[in-house]
């Protein structure tokens, strides 16, 4: 099954055809009586916690076993994981972001089978899971959804400016924001240690300028290039030009609070903020009261550096522990989650904003529904590069984002230092991670 071919009779049945462990409707007599645990960030949709917790008492009764999920800070799962493997204990399952299965690979159980299934059932996973879940030719994680983003922009107030379309490049929206933030309307940019906007921001910013962290074997540094102290520089005037300067310290709630607040007239995030306002339109209103969702449009990806576009989406994961005492059950878990009718019912909440891990879901007749700003999502999962890039996405280019070195840079660029200061610097990072 192909996507070009895949419509929406082939998604239904597709979907419905496999991955049916319950088919029977009876749960596995071996697991009567034990528990499963999985732990999950706090999604930036409420609603889609608020499907999960509705699922584990069903997905229990498929099962045979108590299955529990437990939402935490999404900053804070590195710490939980790194913390269960060191001590053998803990969670049966946990979420992973970007290529963290290369980092942990020693901690995780061999997920092949559930993952080739739902492969298979759903049209093939996107380009960037094989990069991020397998190791040694194994899945150490089953793909789960991707986490798309975009420019998020007020409408009326770059209209006030003359502009009805986002900008297309880099310099046209230093340009812009440059005039918006004249008028006490900058562009929000987090720049702080988050899992989130500050790496899908500075990545792809290094990217278009045609900087990279190393070559294409991913074992010599060539950061230090005139296309990174170029985007360096840029950082540094668009920093200081169009942006709202507090964003130093800020992570991936502080600029959804500043856009519903009216504080800042665009910012790279996922569908949240559109989802959010919507969804609270009583609440969430512009200056005139009106409902705010009206006057934010998306523009994805970010606009062009010299070297073209870039995007840095998050792919999500669940990955099962080797220390968990019920490592079956914990894949049939996986299984029934990537279900058709339970997965379709958590997808619909999200709305777009955490898409299909598989490509069938870019047919699900939830796009025929979603607003037009929201449809920019639907095949973003297609466009996104993965840490390491231009090398493979190795355990060591995970390293390198979990130290926050490339955000790093670019936070001291704009903090008054000279760019090349911060390239020699990252520079010296990398080669510690790569090369040492």
């Amino acid at each position: 099954m192909t996507t070009s071919t895949l419509n929406r009779r082939g998604f239904l049945q597709g979907s419905a055809a496999v991955i049916g462990l319950t088919a029977a409707g009876r749960a596995p007599a071996f697991a009567q009586g034990t528990k499963l645990h999985m732990v999950r960030w706090v999604d930036f949709i409420p609603e889609a916690d608020v499907e999960l917790k509705r699922q584990a008492p069903e997905a229990s009764k498929a099962l045979g076993a108590e299955v529990t999920f437990e939402f935490i800070n999404a900053n804070d799962l590195q710490p939980r994981i790194t913390a269960a493997i060191q001590s053998g204990s803990g969670a049966d399952i946990f979420q992973m972001l970007y290529n963290w299965p290369q980092l942990y690979a020693n901690g995780l159980v061999d997920v092949s089978d559930v993952a080739e299934a739902v492969a298979k059932a759903q049209g093939g996973f996107y380009d960037a899971f094989p990069a991020a879940c397998k190791v040694g030719g194994k899945w150490l994680a089953v793909p789960h959804s991707t986490g798309g983003n975009a420019v998020a922009w007020r409408k009326s107030w770059h209209a006030e400016i003359g502009i009805t379309e986002f900008p297309k490049t880099m310099d046209a929206w230093r340009e812009v924001g440059k005039k918006l933030k004249a008028k006490g309307k900058p562009v929000g940019q987090a720049l702080g240690h988050s899992f989130g906007d500050p790496p899908t921001f500075a990545y792809p910013l290094l990217w278009s300028f045609g900087g990279a962290e190393t070559d294409p074997s991913g074992k010599k540094v060539i950061l230090n290039s005139k296309g990174t102290l170029e985007s360096l520089k840029f950082m540094q005037a668009f920093w200081k030009d169009a942006c709202d300067e507090g964003g130093l310290a800020w992570d991936d709630t502080n600029n959804n609070r500043a856009f519903h607040a009216g504080e800042i007239s665009s910012t790279l995030n996922g569908a949240s903020i559109y989802i959010v306002a919507k969804r609270q339109k009583d609440k969430i209103k512009d200056e005139k009261g009106e409902p705010l969702y009206l006057d934010i449009d998306h523009a994805a990806p970010l606009p062009a550096g010299p070297a073209g576009q870039a995007a840095l989406y998050v792919p999500f994961q669940h990955a099962v522990m080797k220390h968990s005492r019920n490592v079956k059950l914990a894949k049939d878990l996986l299984t029934w989650l990537h279900q058709k009718e339970n997965y379709g019912k958590w997808f619909e909440v999200n709305e777009g904003y955490s898409v299909g891990a598989a490509k069938a879901w870019e047919e699900h007749p939830m796009w025929a529904r979603v607003d037009k700003p929201l449809q920019v999502f639907r095949r973003a999962a297609r466009q996104t590069k993965m840490l390491g890039y231009q090398g493979p996405a190795t355990a060591k280019a995970t390293e390198s984002y979990s130290k926050y070195i490339i955000v790093d840079m670019y936070a001291k660029a704009v903090q008054g230092g000279q760019a090349e200061d911060a390239l020699k610097w990252a520079e010296a990072e990398l080669k510690k991670i790569y090369e040492g």
